[in-house]
């Protein structure tokens, strides 16, 4: 446990030293959310309507342009192969990545969130079910992401392949994750399509690190 939590103090301090890396997701999802309400115009309906899928394929991207940089300064400067070599058993280090991927990536974008949903007229209900599907769903995606990341370490054009191999394991999380909201808006309810999203993250935190060591382990052979 203790370095599981070094690990993750580590990471931060590391990303809080190139600042930019974090804010340029940030800035992405903040663009991605505008551009639709300044392209489609003022209609108040059509903006409700859009505003669960807008906003979760805008989190989403966000998210997968950090994974590329999950493992790679790791593998280049030989940490990655230490951490593989130590006592602590590999996928306890991989999930303390995770998280603070997710700390860095996942988790400011769900804060930040309920300000862009302004923009699309959303009231307080469906924001506090945006906010909870994407507490729920951005670590998803930074699990299903490491695991992406690490087959395709090292290999050339590996963040194009990244990208094609990870968005469509992503669409099970978007579709239940913009669903939860379009359900609040709806009045249908939401607990079924958060109850998915957490069984896949539960599924995801068990088998994620372990296929992440597997893969790593390949990658430094």
């Amino acid at each position: 446990m203790n370095a599981f939590i070094a690990l993750v103090q580590r990471d931060v301090r590391l990303a809080m030293r190139r600042k930019s890396e974090v804010l340029t997701a940030l800035f992405f999802f903040v663009v991605v959310a505008t551009l639709f309400p300044l392209g489609i115009g003022p209609e108040l309906g059509v903006l409700r309507k859009i505003a669960p899928g807008i906003l979760w394929v805008g989190a989403l991207l966000a998210s997968l342009l950090s994974l590329g940089r999950l493992f790679s300064a790791d593998f280049q400067d030989g940490t990655l192969e230490q951490m593989a070599l130590s006592d602590t058993p590999l996928p306890v280090l991989v999930g303390a990545k995770i998280l603070a991927h997710w700390l860095l990536s996942g988790l400011p974008l769900a804060l930040l969130a309920p300000l862009l949903a302004l923009q699309f007229d959303l009231d307080a209900g469906a924001m506090q079910v945006l906010v909870l599907s994407l507490l729920v769903g951005t670590p998803l995606l930074s699990l299903i992401g490491a695991v992406g990341a690490a087959l395709t370490l090292g290999v050339r054009g590996g963040e194009v392949l990244l990208s094609l191999l990870i968005l469509p394991l992503y669409i099970p999380a978007l579709v239940f994750g913009a669903g939860a909201v379009e359900a609040q808006i709806s009045g249908v309810g939401y607990a079924a399509h958060v109850s998915i999203l957490m069984a896949m993250l539960v599924l995801a935190a068990f088998f994620g690190p372990w296929m992440c060591s597997a893969a790593l382990r390949i990658a430094l052979e």
